[in-house]
Formats: C-alpha cells, sequence, structure tokens
C-alpha cells in the first residue's frame, strides 16, 4: 500500500516491569497490530492520588498505522496492568518511504 494513503504512527505506553512490558510488545506484534515494539527503561515522577510518587517504569513505543490505532489501543487497555495507563499516539512528521511500507505492511492482519 503507498505511504501517501496510510500514516504510521509512534504508539505509547508504559508499564511498571520488563516482564510486563515483553509480554505486552510480543502479543501487540503477533497480532499485526504494530510492525515493532521498542522498550525503555525509565523512571518517572508524577503526581498520582494527591501525592508525588516516582517509581521506575518500561516505555513501550509501538511503530504502526493510524488505521490500526483504534486496535491497539483496545488491545493495550485490555492486556495493561494499571488502572490508567499511558497511552497515546505521535504521528509521524516523516518517514523513509521504504520503511513506511515496511510498517504499512507489517501492521495488517
Amino acid at each position: 500500500m503507498p505511504t501517501t494513503t496510510m500514516k504510521q504512527l509512534a504508539v505509547y505506553t508504559t508499564v511498571d516491569t520488563e516482564e510486563a512490558a515483553q509480554g505486552l510488545a510480543r502479543s501487540i506484534i503477533e497480532q499485526h497490530l504494530a510492525a515493532c515494539a521498542q522498550i525503555t527503561r525509565i523512571d518517572s515522577v508524577y503526581w498520582w492520588e494527591g501525592q508525588v510518587q516516582q517509581s521506575p517504569e518500561y516505555r513501550l513505543l509501538f511503530k504502526t498505522t493510524e488505521s490500526r490505532y483504534a486496535a491497539i489501543a483496545q488491545a493495550i487497555k485490555h492486556q495493561h496492568p494499571y488502572e490508567l495507563p499511558a497511552l497515546y499516539a505521535v504521528p509521524f512528521e516523516r518517514c523513509d518511504e521504504a520503511f513506511a511500507d515496511w510498517i504499512n505492511a507489517q501492521s495488517q492482519p
């Protein structure tokens, strides 16, 4: 499918353990909801339940398409260990055409 008709997205979420990150990444990729998942260890500082919290987390970045966002968001929410998961997407402003074609092809059922 040509890259001009399909917009690529970076979809982000965070989880509390490396095992949860690996499991979620593998599940999303196996369902062809994204072409790639990247996992990065981070430290988060945030407000929760009226207090400042700080904890280690794992950020997942999924490379997918705009047309798959609803399905990937639903799958993430269904499998996510948090009461209120961070879930947001950023469109690719520019993307190498061959790389975009790969994302498009791998993110299809």
